[in-house]
């Protein structure tokens, strides 16, 4: 989300965000400025433009030095090399985002009400014509007022920017908060009757939205409809349980022309941030009901060499190296019993043998830090050394069936002479 890669016109470039061109470093407790206030001093960061099939030419040339075994393309390479240059941005900038059609690249900065609305063809323009000036470093700054298209003020704090179908663009606003509609120009600006590049209308969210997700609103042809709005706050909107209250996801309905957007949905989020999402169709979806074959490995995307096959259940020993061969499915465990001495090293090959959609089992031993889940036809190996004697229950820990509570076993582990 702080870079986004070109489309059509503008693929093999990435644009990019960065922040602190004052090179602050805090230190309040000396005395210097807290970082967030040296860090927000000048009036304008700077947009990486990066020429990514340059980059790739170069590193294919033999251009690259090695950093600890990582492949670096070095500043002055690129700088000589017309990879990187860069462009005046909005300060504290959080997002840039490229139009559907690649002409476009988008950028807002939370201190800035505006957004700011860069043309990939003047930006190539101004780096034809050299029209730029080496920053301290002696990286290209090219003419801000030459590369811009367009700035529209939408609000406060803009963060992230999202595309429709209909020749719109929404940018999330943190701290009004609201999302904001607004006309794109050029061949996306037709698509509506809105003057190009004006804001169109706003709809309140709540609250402190981040980042904004439209129907495949990242890519080429977006499907427009709806939007998903990330909030990171929810205060008011759900019934108290504590301190701790849950993120809110907010469905608005963004299918109709005009400043007529409207939630019609919240949805509780209870983990963490929400922090960027893509939705795609559904009908482009072609999952699996169960894996291919019984066996299968989802790391690997194929058949384990070593997997338990049913009716060949066993325990093998070779010295202290044993192997546990083990199937399960509805609603029990084979073997049931696996008895092993203190100081074993254990390989448990475990199948879900089941062939019926949704039936995933899982195999808990509590004692043993051990809890896996396996879907329809996945196996599984788990290694480990039995260096703690005793009795340990094992279980299925995915509800399974109606005798699921029965589902369970024991491994022993004698204690060494």
């Amino acid at each position: 989300d702080l870079f986004d890669s070109g489309k059509l016109v503008s693929e093999g470039w990435i644009f990019g965000n960065s922040f602190n061109t004052e090179l602050a470093t805090g230190g309040v407790e000396t005395g210097a400025p807290p970082f967030e206030a040296g860090a927000s001093q000048r009036d304008n960061d700077y947009m990486h433009v990066i020429n990514l099939d340059k980059a790739a030419e170069l590193f294919k040339a033999g251009r690259a030095e090695k950093i600890k075994d990582f492949s670096v393309l070095s500043l002055e390479t690129i700088i000589e090399e017309g990879v990187l240059y860069f462009i005046p941005e909005p300060k504290s900038p959080h997002g840039v985002d490229v139009t559907p059609d690649g002409a476009y690249i988008v950028v807002s900065g939370k201190l800035d009400p505006h957004v700011t609305i860069y043309s990939f063809d003047k930006i190539m323009k101004t780096i034809a014509d050299k029209n730029w000036e080496p920053d301290q470093f002696g990286v290209p700054v090219l003419d801000f007022d030459s590369c811009v298209e367009a700035q529209i003020e939408v609000g406060l704090g803009p963060l992230h920017t999202q595309f429709d179908n209909q020749g719109y663009a929404y940018t999330s606003l943190f701290l009004e908060p609201s999302v904001a509609r607004w006309a794109l120009g050029g061949e996306a600006g037709k698509k509506n009757s809105e003057p190009d590049w004006t804001l169109v209308g706003k709809v309140p969210v709540q609250y402190n939205v981040g980042h904004i997700a439209v129907a495949e609103g990242d890519t080429v042809s977006p499907d427009g409809k709806y939007l998903v709005s990330m909030n990171k706050w929810a205060i008011d909107r759900f019934a108290p349980v504590g301190p701790l209250v849950p993120q809110n996801f907010q469905l608005v309905d963004i299918d109709n022309s005009g400043d007529t957007m409207k939630v019609i949905y919240d949805m509780p989020i209870g983990m963490g941030e929400p922090h960027y999402a893509q939705i795609i169709k559904a009908d482009k979806l072609k999952p699996w009901d169960v894996y291919p074959e019984v066996g299968w490995n989802p790391e690997t995307q194929s058949v384990r060499l070593d997997y338990a096959r049913q009716g060949k259940e066993r325990i093998e020993r070779d010295g202290k190296n044993v192997d546990i061969y083990m199937t399960l499915v509805r609603s029990h465990f084979k073997p049931e019993h696996v008895e092993v001495n203190e100081g074993d090293h254990i390989r448990w090959h475990i199948t879900n043998v089941e062939r019926a959609y949704d039936a995933t089992h899982g195999f808990a031993v509590p004692g043993y830090n051990i809890n896996v889940s396996l879907e329809p036809g996945e196996a599984q190996t788990i290694e480990f050394v039995a260096d703690e004697p005793g009795v340990y229950p094992f279980y299925c820990s995915e509800f399974c069936s109606a005798l699921h509570l029965e589902m369970m076993g024991y491994f022993l582990v004698k204690p060494a002479e």
